[in-house]
């Protein structure tokens, strides 16, 4: 038998022994790991907790305030200087150890009615609940700033391309206003995500409820959640909601990847369209010509980590219900991951509005490599009233002759050929028409005028949209953000008044709530 620690729960029962070595190693430490996550967590759910058994009339008042009291001066303790020690087990049991030290059998009043898990369950989702509001004003910073670089390259004409090839042309403005409506699709999802944490498993007893008479709707609102979870088993084991987490931080930060993989080829000399700043870049340790677009790999490497550590999250789930693997490593990986994607959005942030985009490089490339070639098929649909397949064909056979022959456009000349070539007649419009008008690559681009297209009207409607839709995000998360705080503010001025009070009867006093939250 180990000698149990003093005060180890459970070693007056049936365990009879402390923590194996290998135990506290290999799990109690991963679960005290993630104690600074839930420091602040815990103090709430305790708090609020405390509350409702003195309202409930279960625990005495007197013990109540005592628990207050100490409970208030966690809250007002860094994490890092508290007792959490992983020989107890996790961080809640090393809080309970702590208050016993200190009020004796007061302290046992806390677990009255719940489980440990239900002071973590609630403590992540505090936790959480903070973490999307700040990747969402990531995020809708990230889009601010796309929308701004958009408007201002409306007309700056380009080849857009596919698979890395020449395709069509466009403006550099409606290719960066794409991955500003991906941004307002992650701000949905993290909008999502919210309402699903933003919901308080408080009052849940073990797996089926309490018998102790709480009001779980009470205990929902004192933390600020919109309501308690709807079924109780579900609410206490079911992870995916935290999944669901990790999952939109992975999408906000995919959607800053695809930009930064396509950044970092076009910052290459071959390309040279676009120059990252200063600011964004490194310079090479050995070779004093380069100019490494470093803030591009950070963000590449940081997506990759988050695709994994979502893959991971998802695995663990993977168990019978109602198990302690499931969550294990669940708490540090999705705050890590929502506080990763935090710091890679608000990077591409930076790099987008640094970035040095080379407009005449871009127009002096557009419409080369035979971009044009889908406008001389549609062209000939419209003038000479064939079927798209075989305009393309056509279109595909003057192409390639002017490719043999070094040419570098599709002359009059040669699709006239290629119409003979074809067996079709004249039709009612001369075919040599229509090369001159698709050689106009600042017409073709203002040609493409349905809604979301390339036209540059168009171009800056769509960024009317996506600042619209992100206003109202923006305010949304100020709306969520006053509720939880005033919430919060609200819980610890009853705690301090039941703390307060209960001193002043025993002719002590103590310090109001100040400014305790982080």
């Amino acid at each position: 038998m180990i000698p149990p620690p003093e005060g180890y729960l459970g070693a007056e029962g049936r365990l009879g022994s402390g923590p194996s070595p290998e135990l506290v190693a290999a799990g109690y430490q991963l679960e005290v790991a993630d104690a600074a996550i839930l420091h602040e967590g815990l103090c709430l759910a305790d708090l609020g907790h405390v509350l409702e058994l003195v309202e409930s009339g279960v625990a005495p008042r007197a013990a109540a305030a005592a628990l207050c009291r100490e409970l208030l001066d966690f809250l007002d303790t860094d994490p890092a200087s508290f007792p959490y020690d992983p020989v107890y087990g996790d961080a809640y049991n090393s809080r309970e150890r702590e208050l016993e030290r200190r009020l004796g059998a007061e302290a046992g009043w806390l677990p009255t009615g719940r489980t440990r898990r239900e002071a973590g369950r609630i403590a992540i989702r505090l936790a959480l609940r903070d973490r999307l509001l700040a990747l969402q004003d990531a995020v809708a910073g990230w889009i601010d700033v796309l929308v701004r670089r958009s408007e201002e390259l409306a007309d700056a004409l380009w080849n857009d391309t596919t698979y890395l090839q020449p395709a069509q042309p466009s403006s550099f403005g409606h290719y960066l206003a794409g991955f500003a409506e991906q941004g307002v699709r992650n701000l949905d999802r993290i909008r999502r995500c919210y309402r699903l944490v933003n919901q308080s498993p408080a009052g849940s007893g073990g797996v089926a409820g309490t018998p102790i008479p709480v009001d779980r709707m009470r205990m929902a609102a004192r933390l600020g959640f919109d309501r308690p979870t709807a079924h109780i088993r579900d609410g206490m084991w079911s992870g995916d909601p935290m999944i669901d987490c990790g999952v939109a931080a992975m999408h906000a930060t995919l959607a800053v990847d695809r930009l930064a993989e396509d950044l970092e080829i076009f910052a290459s000399p071959q390309f040279g369209y676009v120059t990252l700043g200063g600011s964004s870049s490194r310079a090479s340790v050995l070779l004093p010509q380069k100019r490494n677009p470093y803030a591009l790999a950070v963000i590449r490497g940081g997506c990759g980590t988050l695709i994994g550590r979502t893959t991971g999250l998802m695995v663990t789930q993977r168990t019978p219900s109602a198990r302690t693997d499931n969550w294990l490593y669940l708490y540090g990986e999705v705050v890590g991951a929502t506080d990763l994607a935090t710091r890679l959005v608000s990077l591409a942030t930076e790099v987008v509005g640094s970035l040095e985009v080379d407009v005449a490089k871009l127009a002096a490339a557009a419409g080369t490599n035979f971009t044009n070639a889908t406008d001389l098929a549609d062209r000939l649909v419209v003038d000479q009233g064939v079927d798209y397949r075989t305009a393309y064909r056509v279109v595909a056979r003057a192409v390639a002759e002017a490719v043999r022959a070094g040419e570098k456009r599709v002359t009059a000349t040669r699709l006239a050929e290629a119409i003979r070539f074809a067996g079709m007649e004249p039709g009612r419009t001369d075919p040599t028409m229509a090369a001159p008008d698709t050689e106009d690559v600042a017409a073709i681009v203002a040609s493409r005028n349905s809604v979301g297209g390339s036209a540059p009207h168009r171009v800056l409607e769509h960024c009317a949209s996506v600042s619209l839709r992100v206003r109202d995000s923006l305010e949304w998360a100020a709306a969520s953000r006053i509720a939880q705080d005033a919430a919060v503010e609200s819980l610890l001025a009853e705690a301090d008044a039941l703390a307060e009070g209960q001193a002043n009867d025993q002719g002590g006093s103590r310090a109001g709530p100040g400014n305790r939250l982080s």
